[in-house]
């Protein structure tokens, strides 16, 4: 467990630091991130799901070899966030596109993050490329009490279901107090933005109802909403659905508090299309994690943009380096930065 002294204005300029005044004090810092990992796929065919081109003998030739390496930098990077501060690799990490537990365990076991300890918490989701969404957690600080999987029905125009990525909800004691944590992957915007949104906002509504169900027990709970949104802070299934809010002071019980919101109002963004930065992959706060000071509280936010995970050419210069691309594996890490965010308590 680290214990920091803090008079914490020390912060590197990849990330946003919202000021707290902590004085002289002693706290535990957690760092809490989530990773767009990219299709994180082993190499065996699943005749259940469509995932032929992650094999040796689909399109993109999936071997045994290139999946090792891609791994190994994911893995990296999960060690690197937060690690400045915290000089230990985070205490939880939500993660999208992994595609089964054997990617989760090889990735916690098969690489430097062993030494991490993490436990896993996944389910298999009915989504039909086979992509889930997980969650990663240092079993010397947090203890899962219970988990379970919401899942979002959609239907297509012709009346079939459009299976897709369940809500995985995570309840137990991080240093000792109860928190939830919710991790979403929610609906792509293939086909447009426009023509998309729909199937997103019936995500935020499952979302939301997922999160007032639990305010309703305790409307003091703890609550950390997380993930890869597909949409920015300002759209529709955000904004309205979320209820959702970028200033603290102004927070009522039953809004969440959106950190990644006045970043990308700063041109910040986890996503390039186009030229154009996207904030979809977020983070949502409950009030008692904002202005608390009793327990855990929120302390600061940011995009992990390290250099390493920068494009340094090409047509994609300045994107995040993906791993894989025009047929080849790039030996990058993903489409999508990572995002993180510190929560402090009083030693």
């Amino acid at each position: 467990m680290k214990i920091i002294p803090i008079i914490l204005v020390l912060f590197l300029n990849s990330f946003y630091l919202c000021s707290q005044d902590l004085n002289e004090k002693k706290y535990i810092v957690n760092t809490i991130a989530f990773y767009n990992v990219e299709n994180l796929f082993d190499t065996f065919d699943d005749p259940n799901t469509f995932d032929d081109d992650r094999t040796p003998k689909g399109k993109d030739k999936w071997t045994n070899d290139i999946y090792k390496k891609k791994i190994i930098n994911i893995a990296r990077v999960i060690a690197d966030i937060g690690f400045d501060l915290t000089k230990s690799g985070p205490s939880i990490v939500g993660l999208c596109e992994i595609e089964n537990k054997k990617v989760l365990n090889d990735l916690i076991n098969k690489t430097p993050l062993i030494k991490e300890n993490y436990g896993i918490v996944h389910y298999d989701s009915p989504d039909e490329r086979g992509v889930d969404v997980a969650m990663l957690y240092k079993k010397d600080r947090f203890k899962v009490k219970s988990s379970k999987v919401h899942p979002l029905y959609l239907k297509r125009k012709d009346g079939s279901i459009d299976y897709t990525r369940d809500h995985l909800v995570v309840t137990g004691e991080l240093d000792n107090d109860p928190i939830y944590f919710i991790i979403n992957h929610w609906p792509s915007r293939a086909g447009g933005q426009m023509k998309s949104e729909p199937s997103r906002v019936l995500a935020g509504e499952l979302n939301k109802k997922i999160i007032d169900s639990i305010l309703k027990q305790n409307p003091r709970a703890y609550i950390i909403n997380m993930g890869d949104f597909n949409d920015n802070p300002n759209d529709k299934s955000i904004q309205s659905n979320l209820n959702s809010i970028s200033k603290k002071t102004e927070m009522e019980f039953n809004q969440l508090y959106n950190p990644m919101t006045e970043l990308y109002k700063k041109g910040y963004g986890s996503y390039k299309y186009r030229g154009d930065w996207d904030m979809i992959d977020q983070f949502f706060l409950s009030k008692n994690l904002v202005d608390d000071r009793n327990g855990l509280f929120f302390l600061a936010a940011g995009v992990f943009n390290e250099n390493y995970l920068i494009n340094p050419e090409g047509k994609y210069k300045g994107y995040p380096y993906k791993s894989f691309a025009g047929g080849k594996f790039l030996n990058g890490y993903s489409d999508h930065f990572p995002i993180y965010l510190f929560l402090a308590k009083e030693f």
